[in-house]
C-alpha cells in the first residue's frame, strides 16, 4: 500500500473533508481520497473571483467523478463587496482574502474532525517545514486534524502520478500557471524555485488559510 493511502488510513477516524482548488496536486490527492470515500465532502472556497477556466474543470470534474462537493461562499457578494469597500484584491488583498477564503472555510471547517488539504513543502519557502500530521484551531476553540498526504512530493511526482493515470488536467497549465488560485491574484511564477511566486503580484505567498514557520 502506498504511502499516501497509508496516511489517509490512518487519519479516517472521524468526520472527515477535503478542501480542494482544483489545482494539480488537490486532484492528485482527490483520486487518492475516492479510493477509500467516495462520497467525501470536496469544499471548494467559491470566492467569486476564479478563471473562467477553474469553473469549468471543477464542474466537469464534479460530474465525471461523481463529487460531493460544497461550494463555500462570503456572506457578501462580489459585487456587494465592491460596493462597500472597492476593489480589496487591488488594495487590500489580504483583506480580501480573509473574508472571501479564511472566514468561509473556516465556518466550514466546524462540521468536521478531520481536514485533508494538498499542500507540499515543495509548493513555496512557506511551506518548507509542513508536516504530514498537524493541527488547526477553529475559532471556536475546537481542534481538527490537518492531514497532507503529499507533504514530501515533488512536482514532478504530482505530474507523473497525473499522467500515469490518465487524470484530467487544468488548462490553465498549459499557459505556464504552475499556482492558480483567483484571476486577479494570480500570474505566472517570477521564479522556477518557487512555484507561488506569481501569486499576489509577488507581496505575500499564503492567502492566511495556512500559516506555518518559516
Amino acid at each position: 500500500m502506498s504511502e499516501v493511502l497509508q496516511s489517509i488510513d490512518q487519519a479516517l477516524t472521524g468526520k472527515a473533508c477535503y478542501t480542494c482548488s482544483f489545482q494539480l496536486e488537490d486532484v492528485v490527492l482527490l483520486h487518492y481520497l475516492l479510493q477509500r470515500d467516495p462520497n467525501i465532502p470536496v469544499l471548494f472556497l467559491e470566492t467569486g473571483y476564479h478563471f473562467a477556466e477553474t469553473y469549468a474543470y471543477r464542474d466537469q470534474l464534479t460530474k465525471d467523478w461523481n463529487l460531493n462537493l460544497h461550494n463555500l461562499a462570503a456572506t457578501q457578494s462580489v459585487a456587494d463587496q465592491e460596493a462597500a469597500f472597492g476593489i480589496l484584491n487591488q488594495t487590500e488583498p489580504a483583506r480580501c482574502c480573509q473574508l472571501r477564503k479564511v472566514e468561509p472555510l473556516f465556518d466550514g471547517l466546524e462540521n468536521y474532525d478531520v481536514w485533508f488539504t494538498g499542500l507540499r513543502r515543495e509548493q513555496s519557502p512557506t511551506r518548507a517545514k509542513l508536516e504530514v500530521f498537524e493541527t488547526t484551531k477553529l475559532k471556536s476553540g475546537k481542534q481538527i486534524a490537518k492531514v497532507s498526504p503529499l507533504a514530501h512530493w515533488t512536482w514532478k511526482q504530482v505530474w507523473q502520478y497525473a499522467r500515469e493515470n490518465n487524470l484530467p488536467i487544468l488548462e490553465l497549465y498549459d499557459q505556464g500557471f504552475t499556482s492558480i488560485g483567483c484571476e486577479p491574484c494570480t500570474a505566472k511564477p517570477a521564479s522556477e524555485d518557487n512555484l507561488r511566486s506569481g501569486r499576489w503580484g509577488g507581496k505575500k505567498l499564503e492567502c492566511g488559510i495556512h500559516t506555518f514557520s518559516s
